[in-house]
């Protein structure tokens, strides 16, 4: 799991990523960062379909070797989900980015290197999420991120500068631990007893070895399509 470090200034890395990006932030947000007014902050946990349905999401990618063979998986079963990008890793793989929203998937804000946004101000917290959109878009300019996470769950401030910025707060009901490694018939046993109806799973696809998760992934997807369970997307809020 990744460990929580210290940061440069928001606006210091704001820039910097623009600059790496060949960016010009001309008028402070971009259109398709731009509020629409009706995103709540509201933190989501559950899917926006009732009954038997659950969301996928993957946390800390783009992984140059686990999330191309996550994407196979999911395509193989007709899944969608949702990746929680960091935009240290958009930046290093663009392509990835890119065949994430080409396969039909949906993006969500991570801020750029797994930053702790509890203890932060508003405008700090803004600039970052700013940052994070910035490098995602470098990728896939025209991808829409519907949704932040903050890491650790530690959210702070961040859920109502997530929604001004068109974001949806992105929590989760079921955490079975997968950044621990306790191998793929475990993280079965442990999703199979976790999971209820309109849940919202949070596993990994970056920031370690997710071979575990995603074998877990191709094990359990079709026992539980089987079973009458759909995949969907978290809730939003249009």
């Amino acid at each position: 799991m990744t460990k929580r470090t210290g940061h440069p200034p928001a606006a210091g890395r704001l820039m910097a990523v623009l600059l790496s990006v060949g960016l010009v932030l001309c008028a402070g947000v971009p259109a398709h960062a731009r509020s629409t007014g009706a995103v709540s902050p509201e933190i989501v946990d559950s899917t926006q379909r009732g009954g038997a349905a659950v969301a996928l999401t993957f946390d800390d990618g783009p992984h140059p070797d686990h999330t191309p063979r996550l994407l196979d998986v999911l395509d193989g079963h007709g899944v969608r989900a949702v990746f929680c990008v960091m935009g240290d890793h958009a930046l290093r793989h663009p392509e990835l980015v890119r065949e994430i929203v080409d396969r039909g998937h949906t993006l969500c804000n991570h801020t750029m290197s797994h930053a702790d946004v509890s203890g932060w101000s508003p405008e700090r917290i803004r600039e970052e999420l700013l940052a994070t959109n910035a490098a995602i878009h470098a990728a896939a300019p025209d991808a829409r991120v519907r949704y932040f996470r903050a890491p650790y769950g530690a959210w702070g401030r961040s859920p109502e500068v997530a929604a001004e910025l068109g974001m949806r707060p992105l929590g989760w009901r079921v955490d079975v631990a997968d950044w621990s490694t306790p191998g793929t018939d475990v993280l079965v046993d442990r999703l199979r007893a976790a999971i209820t109806p309109t849940s919202v799973v949070l596993l990994h696809d970056g920031g370690g070895d997710r071979s575990q998760t995603v074998a877990a992934v191709d094990r359990l997807v079709p026992e539980m399509e089987s079973a009458g369970w759909r995949f969907t997307r978290p809730a939003w809020g249009w």
